[in-house]
This record gives C-alpha cells, structure tokens and sequence, in this order.
C-alpha cells in the first residue's frame, strides 16, 4: 500500500511501532489534539499535517529487556497508552478507528447489532452453559461452532461433541459460538467508502479457508443486499470493510461478520476487482 501511495504521488510513511520507544519518538498535546512523530531516521512528522493512516493491525511496542519485570509492564502500559491515544485522537483519519477494530472483537455484539438493522442472521447461542449449548443443538437440524473471538476454523457439532461430561470439561475451558448451519454458499463483499465488490466462494468445505484450491466468482448482489452492506458499514463505524455472508439455496442472505482489517490482494486477482486503487482513492480523498 505504500508504493501505491507513492506512484499516485502522495508522501507515505511506514509507523513500525516495535520501535516506540527505543528508537521512535512520539508526543501529543490534549489540549490541542497536535502532536508529532520522530521516525528512527530523524524525520519528524506533525500529526496535522497527516491525511490518511491506514493500518490492519497493531505489532505492538518493544520495550528495554534492561528493566525488571514490573518495570518493563509499567513502560508497556504508557507506551501503549499513548500510541492508542493517538490512534484514536484521529480516529476520522483511520481506515479503520482504533473504535471500529475494538467492536469487532466483541463479535456476539456485532451480531446482535446487525441484527438490529433487519438484517438476517444465522440462529445463534454464544455460551458455555451444556444445557443450553445442547437444547439450542437439538432445535436445529445441522449445528456448526467455532471460537467466540475467532483464530479458528469452523466445524459441525457431531453426537460426540455433546457428549456430557466432554462437553463440560470443553466448555469450563471456555465459550463457544454455536450457529445452525445454512445450506448453500459464502459470498464475500467488500464495501470501501461507497463502493461494493462482491464474489461467491466456491468450494465443498465447510470453512473455505481451509480449502486451498477455493475459488472466487464476481457476483452482483441484489440491491437490498448492497443497502444492507452499506448500512452494517455505517453501523460498525467502518469506512472499508470485508463482510461474510452465507447465501441459501432459495436466495437468502445471512450476515455472518464484518472484518475491519481485511486481506485483499488475493481477491483483487481472482476477481479483477480494483480494490487496492478503490482504497487508494479514498484515502487520498
């Protein structure tokens, strides 16, 4: 994405923050919102004169080994603190808010915010509870779970997996997310400003990511869908966005998330879509 800024001829620069604080120097003013970055290099650069600031995720801050345990976590804390604080100081600056990024952690709450808007879901239980887990699972034909945050991949719940005692001693571990299963296909949208560029994922997986060879096929969804996408940007607060959604046999759309950092160079080549300068345009807008 640099490069890409820099052949449009805009000035870009790369914050690596696992060199806050030892080799990067940053400062802000809450009066004034004003603050600037020294880079390792010597450059400085005021955070007014900033137009853009487009990231996926944070690294983190690097912290001396020199300094006892309590010492480096009191260090990390500030460190963290500040750089956070700017972050979200410009928070209309960012593809996307530090605000934006944080809610899509709370997945459960996206869900229900979605939802909010008329928007279909799959029936969902989030919890930890073996009688609900397994009422929940007999009240539907097919049930699929996976990780309550995500890093994980999905799979169906088998006569197994409600056995009682493993599914206690499963779930004193921790909460899980349980969805009925809806037969058909995924389709990824990706929504930047205004724009929507959507694909259907083909592949016999239960979870596409798991399938190398899966493909992707541009589909123009309905135009109630593209409002929704627009309106679940809106409400997440997100400028761009990658949303998920699972496509029935009869032609209904469930809503499964919306990822605030998603990766896209993988579909741009498959599609053709111009997703990397779409990006590009709005954040030299």
């Amino acid at each position: 994405m640099k490069g890409s800024v820099e052949q449009a001829g805009a000035i870009a620069y790369y914050l690596e923050t696992h060199l806050f604080p030892t080799q990067i120097q940053l400062s802000w003013i809450p009066e004034t919102m004003a603050g600037t970055i020294a880079f390792a290099d010597g450059h400085k650069l005021r955070l007014q004169d900033i137009q853009s600031i487009f990231w996926r995720q944070i690294a983190g801050v690097q912290i001396s080994p020199s300094l006892e345990p309590e010492q480096q976590r009191l260090a990390y804390e500030d460190s963290m603190s500040l750089l956070r604080s700017i972050l979200q100081g410009s928070a209309e600056k960012c593809f996307n808010s530090w605000e934006a990024y944080q809610f899509h952690k709370e997945k459960p709450l996206q869900l229900g915010t979605v939802k909010k808007l008329g928007i279909q879901i799959p029936p969902t239980l989030i919890s930890n509870d073996p009688e609900q887990i397994t009422n929940f699972a007999n009240t539907q034909q097919t049930v699929i779970f996976k990780p309550v945050y995500g890093g994980a991949h999905t799979q169906r719940v088998t006569p197994q997996h409600l056995a009682p005692e493993r599914l206690k001693k499963v779930l004193s571990l921790s909460p899980a997310t349980f969805q009925a299963y809806i037969p058909g296909t995924n389709i990824r949208t990706y929504v930047i400003g205004e724009a929507i560029f959507s694909a259907e994922i083909h592949s016999p997986d239960l979870d596409f990511r798991t399938d190398e060879n899966a493909s992707l096929v541009p589909l123009k969804v309905p135009d109630e869908i593209a409002q929704q996408c627009l309106s679940i940007a809106k409400s997440l607060k997100l400028r761009w966005t990658a949303i998920d959604w699972r496509l029935s046999p009869s032609g209904e759309y469930f809503f499964l998330e919306a990822n605030p950092s998603p990766m896209f160079l993988h579909f741009e080549k498959q599609t053709g879509y111009p997703i990397s300068d779409t990006l590009l345009n709005l954040l030299l807008q």
